[in-house]
């Protein structure tokens, strides 16, 4: 995900350089929509009108979506240990997509390196994780599910959050555990992202 490189190299710094939209060179301000080119995976930075333009997802021929702005939480989630071990993830935090293009499922997880990918066995996603109420909320290509093993925690995020936490990472992990610094922006982020998130409705 190319587009955005402010979270990749900074973290998410609050003064970065001046953008412009990537499809009609329009400044934009440091909050903005964000866009994926489904067939590249490819991020974009848009202006507010271009934002608008791919709300309808069969505009542009289907070749871009806009990332939403939902959060949403599962307060009953859980993950038990076979569950997890099955995805064969070595991390106890990551997060999911659907790739579209490619007709699977995807796991990243942080780390000081950036996003490192994984493609995940679709058995062992559908019998765990993917049978929660959230993964059957989630949209191709702009959602991803943000999981932590312990304490189990599990949000709905639009996948440039998901981003931002790759970041704060790369900014802040020191030697082999992350060190304390490191951890707090962590659990600082995703409490934000809770704080903002609204309890998932569960379908009869």
């Amino acid at each position: 995900m190319t587009g955005l490189r402010r979270f990749l190299v900074t973290g998410g710094d609050p003064s970065p350089p001046v953008e412009r939209c990537e499809l009609c060179s329009t400044p934009i301000p440091a909050e903005h929509p964000h866009l994926v080119q489904i067939d590249e995976r490819r991020m974009l930075c848009a202006c507010v009108p271009c934002g608008f333009l791919f709300d309808n997802p069969g505009a542009g021929g289907g070749k871009y979506r806009r990332v939403p702005d939902r959060h949403l939480v599962d307060p009953d989630f859980a993950v038990t240990d076979a569950e997890w071990e099955a995805l064969q993830i070595p991390v106890a935090m990551a997060f999911f997509l659907h790739n579209s293009p490619r007709g699977t499922v995807v796991a990243c997880y942080p780390s000081p390196a950036g996003a490192t990918e994984s493609e995940l066995e679709l058995a062992a996603w559908d019998s765990g994780i993917g049978a929660s109420a959230l993964a059957g909320e989630l949209r191709p290509d702009v959602e991803a599910l943000l999981v932590r093993r312990d304490p189990p925690e599990c949000l709905l995020l639009p996948i440039d959050a998901c981003y931002r936490l790759v970041g704060l990472v790369r900014t802040h992990w020191r030697g082999f555990d992350g060190g304390t610094e490191a951890w707090k922006a962590i659990d600082d982020y995703v409490g934000e992202l809770r704080e903002r998130a609204q309890t998932v409705e569960r379908k009869a």
